[in-house]
């Protein structure tokens, strides 16, 4: 045996380390809180606040003048395209569970992958300003999980940036299109082109820029402010982040761009056979500038978008001319099943999720990269292995 009475104090560091460690992730320990946002107490008002302007937007189409040929299509929508709308929704849900998994942990099991997935798409229903209230939820599960703050930080910026990438490249590639005259009679050049300048652009900007921001080392340790330590959070989570999401897309392409333009074509399809159940089908161009252009609207910080989506696709189909009426109809159909599937789902995913945040200790943990490499400490001279 190796004489356990004295230690170096390398030795000394490392266990305390591994003390700090150990208490950290105790079977005490219950882990971070739940965010404030996801309280069942804030959940509630939004979902309340999400129902009142549901019914606002009924009675309006119900009740309000002049709107006598949508209340006819509406009345008129064919139930067999419908379903296949709520199918493909399902299937966006599902190309969103692949690409989480892609990102966060190929070793984390499917089960726990859906369950974390779906319940971020379930948030978004009802939380508000771009996907954040999903990745509040999402960031504090991996946490309770096991899995570091840093790595969720990172890995929450690649996953930002591989699915927004799908969106954006998808724009420039229809502008190209319509540009060399493949696709024909745009609409309205002007909005095409300037918004897929600006899309190209940014991408840019982000591809190029922000993988030269290296890692920032610890400043100042305690005693440093905490806007200094929280601006070298968000630089380092941006540099690596954005590493990480160009790396996983060299190295594991199927899996990310699966999942990726899945979450996008699946719902965009939605969209299209939601203007096939009025009696009308847009260009495919026109189909997909005008949803990815007028997804913008859903920026406003309002519960599951209400208003600010449907206002911006409204908004962007009328000025590629697309008929009001039909258009009307269709987007507000298409929102309705993109936020009432992934709604349910998510919503039973996350009582799923809360299960097994309970009952097993920090499932996310095998997502972790080591902390820090295995060091060797020399014995003391003339200590051999059969000393003691």
């Amino acid at each position: 045996m190796r004489d356990s009475g004295t230690r170096s104090p390398q030795q000394a560091r490392l266990s305390s380390r591994r003390a700090g460690r150990d208490a950290a992730s105790g079977p005490g320990d219950p882990g971070p809180p739940m965010p404030d946002e996801l309280s069942p107490r804030h959940v509630g008002r939004r979902l309340l606040e999400f129902a009142l302007v549901g019914v606002v937007i009924g009675l309006l189409v119900l009740l309000g003048p002049g709107l006598g040929s949508l209340r006819q299509r509406v009345s008129h929508a064919s139930p067999g395209w419908l379903a296949v709308g709520m199918a493909l929704e399902v299937l966006s849900a599902l190309s969103y569970v692949v690409i989480f998994r892609a990102v966060f942990c190929r070793r984390m099991g499917w089960r726990l992958s859906y369950q974390i997935g779906m319940a971020e798409q379930g948030a978004n229903s009802v939380l508000s300003v771009s996907g954040a209230g999903g990745l509040a939820l999402g960031a504090w599960a991996l946490r309770r999980g096991g899995m570091g703050t840093e790595h969720v930080a990172r890995r929450s910026v690649a996953f930002f940036f591989l699915t927004s990438l799908a969106n954006v490249e998808t724009l420039v590639v229809f502008a190209l299109l319509y540009l060399m005259g493949i696709l024909h009679h745009d609409r309205d050049p002007a909005l095409t082109y300037a918004f897929a300048a600006a899309g190209a652009l940014a991408t840019a900007i982000v591809v190029l820029g922000l993988p030269r921001l290296r890692p920032l080392p610890a400043a100042g340790g305690p005693d440093a402010s905490r806007i200094a330590r929280g601006l070298r959070f968000i630089r380092n989570s941006l540099g690596q982040g954005v590493r990480d999401g160009l790396l996983m897309l060299r190295q594991r392409p199927i899996a990310i761009l699966a999942g990726s333009v899945g979450v996008m074509a699946f719902d965009l399809a939605v969209l299209g056979v939601c203007f096939k159940a009025f009696g009308y089908s847009p260009a495919v161009g026109v189909l997909v500038l005008g949803y990815l252009i007028g997804q913008l609207g859903g920026n406003i910080p309002i519960p599951g978008g209400i208003a600010g989506l449907d206002a911006g696709l409204i908004g962007v189909f009328a000025l590629y001319h697309a008929p009001l009426a039909a258009t009307t109809a269709a987007v507000l159909v298409y929102h309705a099943i993109s936020l009432w599937v992934p709604g349910l789902l998510g919503t039973v995913a996350f009582l799923q999720l809360r299960r097994t945040l309970q009952r097993e200790k920090q499932p996310a943990a095998m997502c972790m990269p080591l902390a820090e490499p295995i060091q060797t400490v020399p014995l003391p001279a003339g200590t051999g292995a059969g000393s003691t």
